[in-house]
C-alpha cells in the first residue's frame, strides 16, 4: 500500500493542532460576508493541500451540514427585520436568514479546517501532540484507548446483531425491539468492560506506568 503523502504532512502535528484551534476560534469571531468567504476559500485550499478524498469531505460535511440546518431552521423566524418569506402564518427575516447563514459558514469553515489539520493525523501522533501541549494525561490515554479500541467493539457489536438475525430477530417498532435492543446494549457494555479488565491487567503485566511510552519523538 502506498503512503500517504501531502505538503501538510511535513508540518509538526504540535503546530497543526495549534494551527486548527487558532483558525477555529478566528472563524467565530468573524462578523462579515467577506470574512466568512475568506475563511470558507482558506479551508477549502487546506483540504486540497492535506490531500483529503472529496468524497470523505463532502460525506462529513453532509452529517455536520444536517444537524447546523435544523439548530438554525427556527433563527429566521425569531430575529426581526423586514420579511423574506411567510411560512405557515410566520414571517422569516433577512436578518435572521443571513445570522443563519453566518452560523452555518462558520461551523462548515472551522470543520472543514479541523478535518484538514488534524483529521488526518495519526491517532499515536495526535495523541503525542497533544501531550506535549499540556492536555491532562488521562484525557490523552482515553483518546488513544478510544482510538486503538473502537474498531474492536464494532465489531464485538457486529457479532451480536448478526447473532441476533440468525435467531429470527427482525427490528419493529414495538416493545420486543426495544427490549431486544436493551439487551444488546447491556451485552455489549459488560463484554466492553470485560476486555477492558483483560487490558489493564495486561498492561500491568507488562510494566505499565502510567505513560504510554513513544517509539519516535516528535521534534
Amino acid at each position: 500500500m502506498s503512503e500517504r503523502s501531502a505538503p501538510l504532512d511535513r508540518l509538526n502535528p504540535r503546530t497543526r493542532v495549534l494551527a486548527a484551534l487558532a483558525f477555529c476560534i478566528a472563524a467565530s469571531f468573524l462578523q462579515t460576508a467577506a470574512g466568512l468567504t475568506a475563511a470558507l476559500l482558506c479551508a477549502a485550499g487546506l483540504a486540497a493541500t492535506a490531500g483529503l478524498p472529496v468524497r470523505t469531505a463532502l460525506r462529513r460535511l453532509a452529517a455536520l451540514e444536517g444537524f447546523l440546518l435544523a439548530g438554525v431552521a427556527a433563527l429566521p423566524f425569531m430575529v426581526p427585520g423586514a420579511p423574506a418569506f411567510t411560512l405557515l402564518g410566520f414571517d422569516a427575516s433577512w436578518p435572521g436568514l443571513a445570522q443563519a447563514a453566518m452560523i452555518v459558514g462558520k461551523a462548515t469553515a472551522a470543520a472543514l479546517a479541523f478535518a484538514a489539520l488534524v483529521g488526518a493525523l495519526e491517532p499515536a501522533a495526535l495523541g503525542r501532540a497533544l501531550a506535549r501541549l499540556g492536555a491532562p494525561g488521562k484525557l490523552v490515554h482515553l483518546y488513544l484507548f478510544t482510538a486503538r479500541y473502537v474498531h474492536v467493539l464494532l465489531r464485538e457489536y457486529r457479532r451480536l446483531t448478526l447473532a441476533m438475525k440468525a435467531r429470527g430477530f427482525r427490528p419493529g417498532c414495538n416493545r420486543h425491539t426495544w427490549r431486544a435492543y436493551g439487551w444488546l446494549f447491556g451485552m455489549l457494555t459488560v463484554r466492553s468492560l470485560e476486555r477492558a479488565d483483560r487490558v489493564l491487567a495486561a498492561m500491568r503485566c507488562r510494566g505499565f506506568s502510567g505513560a504510554l511510552p513513544a517509539l519516535t519523538e516528535d521534534q
